[in-house]
């Protein structure tokens, strides 16, 4: 059978209390009780259960990262960060990969419903009424990660997008390149979307550089999207030095599509992506990008949840992280 903490303390001559001290908070017991328990602990091969012991306070120790694809790069390196988080806390995470499909978010939410969590992280897209209400219904901390919304007051923490993409730009503008195109999300995302479309036009038309609707190919943020769109760019614009794409995957695809017609990255044509992935650097020629600090999101994140977990107050605060461009290869200076 698997031991428990009342065989700990039985084994130890203590109560349960001074076992469940010894466990979270070591330094207040006396020196000889607390090695009496940890040597029942190792005889027993005993492991706490962090959810048992959040039940005093009424708290399951377990909250929750929600993400919209967990085969995405982008997400495995996000969760990461939020699980540091959270084991530092010694609590549990629980993932839940939406689809970015509502009925399966619903269903997620029902189950919440009857097994009680802490609280939520929140990665999967833009907040709608129906999401809203439905974090309203669990009566839980919800921050948003790599997203935000103005509707909803929630805190969030992630990069200026529209910033990032104007900074992206002007990079390649700065290399010489004058005939830029851009892989763009779907115009109607409010995060990965619209903010980096907007980016890339401003830049253009702050810079006196033309900018119209041949200019820009809309994908999904993944690779099949981003060879398929730059299959379409570069049929759209033949004369193109230059793409920006809004995610690494996008731009991943985009440099596979132009390395297949037999195409230079980047002497003929220099690509820059979004995000910093780790496969960025894993390629030939390994990809310029703009880096989101994307580990530390995750971690800040649950920071920002355990506050208002522990004091029961809604943080006050979003967070802005700094993004970066990280100059790899795949950008010709042409000056």
């Amino acid at each position: 059978m698997t031991p428990t903490i009342h065989d700990v303390a039985d084994m130890a001559k203590v109560s349960i209390s001074t076992v469940s001290r010894v466990v979270n908070n070591p330094l207040s017991v006396r020196k000889e009780k607390r090695e009496r328990v940890l040597q029942a602990i190792q005889e027993l091969s005993y492991e706490p259960n962090p959810f048992a012991s959040g039940l005093r306070d009424k708290r399951s120790m377990t909250i929750v990262a929600m993400i919209p694809d967990i085969t995405n790069p982008f997400y495995a390196e996000l969760f990461r960060g939020i699980e540091d988080m959270a084991r530092a806390k010694k609590n549990n995470v629980i993932i839940c990969n939406t689809d970015e499909n509502e009925i399966r978010f619903l269903e997620y939410m029902a189950y919440f419903k009857k097994k009680k969590i802490d609280g939520m992280i929140f990665a999967s897209g833009p907040i709608t009424k129906t999401y809203f209400e439905s974090f309203d219904n669990l009566k839980i901390p919800v921050v948003l990660v790599a997203t935000q919304s103005e509707e909803f007051n929630l805190p969030f923490v992630k990069v200026n997008d529209f910033q990032a993409s104007y900074d992206a730009a002007c990079f390649l503008i700065k290399n010489g390149h004058k005939s830029i195109g851009m892989i763009s999300a779907d115009i109607n995302d409010p995060i990965a979307g619209k903010p980096r479309w907007e980016g890339f036009r401003n830049a253009m038309l702050d810079h006196q550089l033309p900018f119209d609707k041949n200019q820009v190919v809309f994908g999904d943020l993944h690779f099949d999207s981003g060879y398929e769109a730059m299959r379409k760019l570069y049929g759209l614009m033949p004369e193109i030095t230059a793409v920006f794409a809004a995610s690494d995957t996008m731009a991943l695809g985009a440099m596979a599509f132009l390395q297949r017609r037999g195409i230079d990255v980047p002497r003929q044509i220099s690509v820059i992506g979004f995000d910093n992935l780790n496969l960025s650097r894993m390629v030939t020629p390994a990809l310029t990008t703009v880096s989101q600090p994307i580990y530390q999101m995750g971690k800040e994140s649950t920071d920002l949840l355990y506050q208002w977990i522990e004091t029961g107050q809604k943080p006050d605060k979003s967070l802005l992280l700094e993004h970066q461009i990280i100059v790899r290869d795949t950008v010709w200076n042409r000056n």
